[in-house]
C-alpha cells in the first residue's frame, strides 16, 4: 500500500530575530526553534500555578467523549467552567465526568498575571501582531489538519505535543472543506476514500516544553498531544493589515480578495449547472487550465530564483 513521504521538520538552535528573518523566515517552511526564551512561564506553569493565577474565572471550553475532534460530525459541544476546574480536569489522565479539550482564550486579555510569565520571541514587528492564543491541551486530544492565514508561532510552554504539517501545495490532496482536511484518520487514512491523500508529503516534529514551531500561513497543520500540556499560538499579518476582514476576530478567515474569488467561482459553477454534462465538462477543464496558468506556480522555484 502506497504512504506518504515524510520529512522532519528542521530544528534550529540558538536563533534569535536576525537568523530567523535571515535564514528561516524567507523559506516559508515549517521550522521548530529550540532554545529561544520564553521566560519563567516554561518552570511556573504547572497545573496548581495555573489553578492558582486562573483563578474562577469562566472560560468556554470544548467538551468530547473522545480525543479526536471531528469536525464533520461536530462530536463536541461547548461548555463553560471555573478556569481553576477546567485546568485540573484537562490534566487528568482519565475525566470523571467527560473529557476535556482545549479551548482558544487571549493570554494578555484574559489572563493578564500569566501573561506576564510569557516573553514573546521580537521576530515580528509590533505592528504586524494580531492575537496570542492560550491553549490547555488534554493528554491525546488531536485536532484535525487545518490552515491559518496568518503566520504562526506555536510556544509549547510544557508538555510534549506532535504535530504534521502539508504544504500549500498539496491542497488538492488534502479533501478540503472550507479550511479543514475531511481526512480525520491521517496516520491510516481509508485510501479507498481519499485516494489522493497519500500523494501529499507529511512534514512531521514533537515539541518538547520551551520548543517554538514556525507555521508559515497557509500550511495545513494537525497536532496530537503526547501529554498534558500548556501551548501559546502567537499570529502576525503577513499581509498588509486591509487585506483581511476587518470582523474577523480569530483571524482565520480567508483574505478579503480569496473570499471574493472563492464566491465569484461560486457563481461561475453556478452558471455551469445551466448546461448539459458534457458541455460543463468541456467549460470546466477550460476554466481550470485558465487558473492552473494565472495561478500555480512552484513556490520553492520561485524563491530559489528570486535569490539568484
Amino acid at each position: 500500500m502506497a504512504t506518504q513521504k515524510k520529512i522532519p521538520v528542521p530544528v534550529f538552535t540558538e536563533v534569535n530575530r536576525d537568523v530567523f528573518l535571515r535564514e528561516i523566515y524567507p523559506r516559508r517552511k515549517p521550522a521548530v526553534l529550540r532554545g529561544v526564551c520564553l521566560g519563567p512561564c516554561v518552570d511556573k506553569w504547572t497545573v496548581d500555578y495555573l489553578a492558582q493565577k486562573g483563578g474562577t474565572k469562566e472560560v468556554k471550553v470544548h467538551v468530547s467523549s473522545v480525543s479526536q475532534m471531528n469536525f464533520l460530525q461536530k462530536n463536541f459541544v461547548y461548555r463553560t467552567l471555573p478556569f481553576d476546574e477546567f485546568v485540573k480536569r484537562t490534566s487528568e489522565e482519565k475525566h470523571a465526568d467527560f473529557f476535556l479539550c482545549e479551548e482558544p482564550a487571549d493570554l494578555w486579555k484574559q489572563f493578564p498575571e500569566l501573561a506576564e510569565d510569557f516573553h514573546i520571541p521580537h521576530f515580528f514587528e509590533p505592528g504586524q501582531f494580531f492575537s496570542s492564543v492560550f491553549r490547555i491541551s488534554s493528554c491525546r486530544l488531536q485536532l484535525w489538519t487545518h490552515y491559518d492565514v496568518m503566520d504562526n508561532l506555536l510556544a509549547q510552554v510544557t508538555g510534549r505535543k506532535r504535530v504534521v504539517l502539508y504544504s500549500p501545495q498539496d491542497a488538492l490532496h488534502l479533501y478540503l472543506t472550507g479550511d479543514k482536511s475531511e481526512v480525520l484518520e491521517i496516520d491510516s487514512p481509508d485510501v479507498n476514500l481519499y485516494p489522493e491523500f497519500v500523494k501529499a508529503v507529511r512534514y512531521e516534529c514533537v515539541l518538547e516544553p520551551g520548543d517554538l514551531l514556525f507555521i508559515p500561513a497557509l500550511w495545513f497543520h494537525n497536532t496530537l498531544a503526547l501529554q498534558f500540556g500548556v501551548g501559546v499560538n502567537m499570529f502576525w499579518r503577513q499581509l498588509p493589515a486591509d487585506s483581511y476582514d476587518k470582523k474577523d476576530p480569530y483571524g482565520n478567515k480567508d483574505p478579503v480578495a480569496a473570499s471574493r474569488a472563492l464566491q465569484t467561482l461560486e457563481r461561475a459553477l453556478r452558471c455551469l449547472d445551466e448546461l448539459p454534462p458534457e458541455y460543463r465538462d468541456f467549460y470546466g477543464r477550460r476554466m481550470i487550465q485558465q487558473i492552473r496558468e494565472r495561478t500555480f506556480c512552484d513556490f520553492q522555484s520561485s524563491l530559489q530564483a528570486a535569490s539568484e
